[in-house]
């Protein structure tokens, strides 16, 4: 079993990476078992592939276990879902000492945290992955949250879990879709950290049958890791893990969250923020090139005419957007990254003519 610590002194947890994890989760937990009411958050049709089958495994080894669904999509992250989720809890006779598991994507992970942050003022939950997006990102580091209209993840808090469960195999049940969404973000782990992990994923992307998803997980979390270590509130360092996020976010509320996957938006928001950074002198001309070809060897869904105005208010929405003031994550070369103040929106809205 591969083990990856994020080093937050007494908020410290580990990220445990292994096929066939799932089915060890009883043993794994049951020094945290101590007679409280345990909670599975997920979606309906994950709790058929495997999330009854792991309650049932968890009751028999004396575990006082229930289980919530949320609906499949954003639609889960909303303030409905948020309050149905607490009443459920508290209608199960929940309490201060409950734990929640999260299972599944990065939308049951980041509805299931946010729960966690502020059901009784805060009570203790693990992340379980199923997705590759999850298991690579959204799952490790405690970012949680909810969309309203406005935007994304507007309404939440960084609250960060137990420890995080990844199971590579769990990707069996994933259509080619998903993978393909998670897989804009491992490109995006070695283009902003490390080059030459840039360049193998790269060469794995020319056979996806035979690509190394558990190394590539392992080192997108080991990544992931080492910039929430360093900075877990988003001062500076991890900032850089919005790569290619601000567009990519813009362009899921445009189109619908749900109708464009998260990890294909921020692909098309990677060639744009290459591009831009291209223009600003930060990014080569071979380097850009390089970028967009590894983009472009995933088979993402061509995006539907628009116009490239209408993102506008999304992006004056972003989370990096301070003091009117939008802090842009530009590439310094390959493996390397940084925020600029000197992105303008007219430099965006150029930018977006190299997606359409």
């Amino acid at each position: 079993m591969k083990t990856i610590q994020v080093k937050l002194g007494n908020r410290s947890y580990p990220i445990h990476v292994e096929s066939g994890l799932l089915e060890q989760l009883p043993s794994l937990l049951s020094e945290q078992n101590h007679g409280q009411k345990w909670i599975i958050i997920s979606q309906y049709r994950l709790m058929e592939f495997f999330g009854f089958n792991l309650l049932d495994n968890l009751k028999q080894a004396g575990f006082s276990i229930d289980f919530i669904t949320v609906p499949a999509g954003e639609a889960a992250k909303s303030i409905n879902e948020f309050n149905r989720i607490i009443s459920q809890m508290i209608e199960m006779n929940c309490d201060r000492s409950t734990t929640i598991l999260a299972l599944g994507g990065g939308v049951v992970g980041d509805v299931a945290g946010f729960v966690a942050s502020s059901f009784m003022r805060g009570i203790d939950y693990y992340q379980i992955p199923s997705t590759l997006l999850a298991m690579v990102d959204s799952s490790i580091g405690g970012k949680t949250g909810i969309n309203i209209a406005e935007g994304k993840n507007l309404v939440g808090a960084i609250y960060q879990p137990k420890s995080v469960f990844v199971d590579p195999s769990l990707l069996d049940s994933l259509p080619t879709e998903e993978v393909i969404s998670g897989l804009g973000e491992i490109i995006k782990y070695g283009v902003i950290y490390d080059c030459d992990f840039f360049a193998e994923i790269s060469q794995g992307l020319d056979d996806l049958e035979s690509f190394p998803f558990e190394k590539a997980i392992s080192r997108s979390c080991e990544i992931k890791a080492d910039i929430v270590s360093k900075d877990e509130r988003e001062g500076d360092l991890r900032r850089l893990l919005n790569f290619g996020h601000t567009i990519g976010h813009a362009l899921e509320a445009h189109f619908g969250y749900g109708k464009l996957r998260h990890g294909e938006a921020v692909s098309y928001g990677m060639i744009c923020a290459g591009w831009i950074s291209n223009q600003l002198g930060y990014f080569s001309n071979d380097d850009y090139t390089n970028l967009k070809n590894v983009i472009q060897k995933l088979p993402l869904p061509p995006l539907n005419k628009f116009d490239a105005n209408t993102l506008l208010p999304f992006i004056k929405n972003d989370k990096k957007t301070i003091a009117g003031e939008l802090h842009f994550v530009v590439l310094d070369g390959l493996g390397s990254a940084s925020t600029s103040n000197k992105v303008s929106g007219d430099l965006i809205l150029t930018s977006l003519k190299e997606i359409q």
